[in-house]
């Protein structure tokens, strides 16, 4: 009698873990006044660490042994400027990027609570990182060519070098743009299959967009073998500021519209 029961309730987790998630996080803003009172008569802390535990779940796994895990789906907000996190809730929230589970956290946060996330990500220290292991099937030309247009670009194309914005040491700029290292290598591929699909967007102009339509499936395959197989270095912190001029307008960086 208990079966058909159970089988319900196995099938309807999948659907409910976004509404659970999203109480979790959406809950000091539904009710802060209360949560505050009842979480404080039951000794536990008001604080955002607390709130943001439905992000650090995914963002922030850890192994058996304590060890950070390089998830390829989820990745480490830990120090990433703080303009740039706040971009990419907007863009979830706003419909730009298209993730189900991220559009049932944020989609009833306001910006000021969205930036009071994105602060208390980016004052946390660079999460420390392993390289991943080079994709074997990556011929020793392929991570050359990875390296050339990482570093040099390709200028008859159009691809400024990822440099250019990221960083001569590719750990990104304050205050809006993101590192590239510690990045699993499937992650990086899926994001430029975002772009690529219009799954992925950002404010006009897309910047990312438009390099993104002037590489070839090689060349990102070859952009993210070489990204993923490079360590982080010991200081891993974005840079105060770009060196040089952007090659490209960008519409995300600045402030979020």
């Amino acid at each position: 009698m208990n079966a058909p029961a159970t089988r319900l309730s196995a099938a309807l987790l999948p659907a409910l873990l976004p509404a659970l998630l999203l109480a979790a996080l959406a809950w000091p803003c539904a009710a802060a006044g209360a949560a505050a009172a009842s979480a404080a008569a039951a000794g536990v802390p008001d604080t955002l660490a607390r709130r943001v535990a439905a992000c650090t779940a995914c963002h922030a796994r850890v192994d058996a042994n304590g060890a950070p895990i390089n998830d390829a789906f989820y990745p480490r907000l830990a120090g990433k400027p703080a303009g740039y996190l706040h971009h990419q809730m907007r863009n979830f929230r706003d419909g730009r990027r298209q993730y189900p589970l991220m559009t049932y956290l944020v989609e009833h946060l306001s910006d000021d609570y969205l930036r009071e996330i994105a602060a208390y990500f980016a004052a946390l220290p660079p999460t420390a990182l392993p390289p991943a292991t080079a994709n074997p099937g990556a011929a020793p030309q392929v991570l050359a060519r990875g390296r050339r247009l990482v570093h040099e670009g390709d200028p008859a194309r159009g691809v400024p070098a990822c440099v250019a914005c990221h960083g001569a040491r590719l750990t990104g700029v304050q205050p809006f743009i993101p590192g590239l290292l510690g990045l699993p290598r499937d992650y990086l591929n899926a994001q430029f299959g975002a772009w690529r699909n219009g799954v992925r967007r950002a404010h006009a102009p897309d910047c990312m967009a438009t390099i993104t339509a002037r590489l070839s499936f090689d060349d990102v395959a070859a952009i993210a073998s070489w990204l993923a197989a490079q360590p982080l270095p010991a200081d891993a912190r974005p840079a105060a500021a770009s060196a040089t001029p952007l090659p490209l307008a960008c519409g995300s960086v600045g402030p979020a519209r």
